[in-house]
């Protein structure tokens, strides 16, 4: 028999994976302010990280910012927005999955130095941040974050005093730096998108009348009234600035290849965005299609947990033939201060979060489809939950498969000994949540979810099969669990 799952201090919010970072910028102040802008950008944004959040706009090469801990709608108002003037902006919404979650680690990080001003707004981790780090406090600089942003920022600076052009300094930087980002630089005269080579995160470009806006999803762009232009590619670099629109291209792999992370079709990215070309609602649609097939089973009706279930449920619903029904109801306004202080009050935190549709779950057999199980202290609950309802069978189904590696590149998955997948079977994480049956995505079948796109995607925290190198110090405080990383990590 296996034990059952214990309540600790892992609450509810802890158990699912957050979202990473998301950044929005804008030149020109034609259509709308800038501030203003950047305001909705990150409204439409702000599932992606929910602990601080800043905006800063540059009038005439004086770069002013306002941040703080806290929701967009917290830390911004309209006299703040009003005082935020000028003809270009960058803005960001952060979850810390590097550096602690603290006022001076919140960004847009500005920057002065020899050559004057520069911000930058940086979704992602680097990989090699410790040892690029390291080297530039050996040459004397004196780190005021404990973010890889910081890093970036100081080679950006550092390569314009040497090199020609801000762009210059951008594509010298990211011959020096390993891992996930999507980037924007604003200084005195230019805004600057860049995407890492693999393009692990996600970042387009679109039109607000004459002015160009980069955000990290399609919904941002909508949200301001922007129409798409198109992807920023692994590796480019685009230039914004009077005279125009301008792409460099020197980082870009040759086999124009991609390793966006697959987590964001399943969970980060909002069901309305379309990223790199892939509609994340059809993707989801089509991961509870896929689930269907491989996990058929007979049932009365088919729900999702929200938000990112829910998608899936209809794929499933579709493909099976089950009725879709909406059987669980979220309370999106728990804060993010919500706290429980007690073991009685966190074992609470699903039914204050998530509650059952009593009407339409009792006496049914009932096919629940989640996003993911992580350490399994929610999944338990959730089935409870159903079962306490009144639901005769409850079905598990997960539309991702089971995680047995850390990420590296901005994902806060745990380290291995955390994951429930990596301690038990298939079987045994079925018994201990206490469903009928569980069935989660094929990893085999990830490549699907791309909906006829023939490039990759980054599944490592699936298959241990890392896009990129993993240098020592990152494995620090990922081992737990006693397995041999150096059978699977690219060398």
């Amino acid at each position: 028999m296996v034990n059952s799952l214990s309540i600790n201090s892992q609450d509810y919010f802890s158990e699912g994976l957050h979202e990473e970072c998301g950044v929005f910028g804008i030149y020109g102040s034609d259509s709308l302010s800038p501030a203003y802008a950047c305001y909705n950008g990150l409204l439409a944004l702000q599932h992606r990280g929910q602990e601080s959040c800043g905006i800063s706009v540059n009038d005439r090469g004086v770069i002013s910012s306002h941040k703080n801990m806290g929701l967009v709608s917290e830390v911004f108002n309209n006299e703040i927005l009003d005082s935020l003037k000028g003809e270009m902006a960058i803005a960001h919404v952060r979850y810390s999955t590097a550096g602690g979650s603290v006022r001076e680690n919140s960004q847009p990080l500005v920057m002065r130095y020899v050559k004057g001003t520069l911000a930058i707004a940086h979704n992602g981790n680097l990989t090699n941040a410790y040892e690029v780090r390291r080297e530039l406090e050996n040459r004397g600089a004196i780190f005021q974050t404990t973010i890889d942003s910081e890093a970036i920022a100081y080679l950006v600076a550092r390569e314009r005093i040497k090199a020609g052009s801000v762009e210059e300094a951008v594509e010298r930087a990211m011959k020096q730096i390993d891992g996930a980002y999507s980037l924007l630089v604003m200084s005195p005269q230019k805004l600057i998108a860049a995407r890492d080579p693999h393009g692990f995160r996600p970042l387009c470009m679109g039109k607000l009348g004459k002015s160009v806006v980069f955000a990290s999803e399609t919904a941002a762009l909508d949200a301001c009234g922007a129409e798409f232009v198109r992807d920023v590619e692994p590796g480019e670099i685009i230039v914004v600035d009077e005279s125009g629109i301008r792409s460099v291209r020197a980082n870009c792999p040759k086999d124009h290849s991609k390793s966006l992370c697959v987590f964001e079709y399943i969970y980060f990215a909002r069901t309305d965005s379309v990223i790199d070309g892939i509609s994340v609602y059809e993707s989801r649609k089509e991961a509870g299609r896929i689930l269907a097939r491989e996990f058929p089973v007979e049932a009365d009706i088919v729900i999702g947990v929200p938000e990112s279930g829910i998608d899936a449920a209809i794929g499933y619903s579709e493909e099976s033939g089950i009725p879709y029904e909406k059987g669980i109801v979220k309370n999106s306004y728990i804060g993010r201060t919500f706290i429980k202080p007690t073991q009685k009050e966190r074992a609470k935190s699903v039914r204050l979060k998530l509650n059952p549709l009593r009407s339409v779950i009792e006496g049914k057999r009932v096919v629940v489809i989640d996003d993911s199980i992580v350490r399994g202290t929610t999944c338990d609950r959730i089935v409870k939950m159903l079962r306490n309802a009144g639901a005769k069978e409850v079905h598990l189904r997960i539309s991702a498969p089971p995680f047995i590696w850390p990420c590296f590149y901005g994902t806060d998955i745990p380290s291995r000994g955390e994951l429930i997948a990596v301690k038990h079977t298939v079987e045994e994480i079925c018994e201990l949540t206490g469903a009928d049956t569980l069935g989660f995505f094929p990893p085999e079948r990830l490549g699907e979810l791309l909906l006829g796109k023939k490039w990759g995607v980054c599944d490592a925290c699936f298959s241990g099969h890392y896009p990129t190198k993993i240098p020592n110090k990152m494995l620090e405080g990922k081992e737990r669990g006693g397995l041999d990383y150096d059978k699977k990590i690219k060398k």
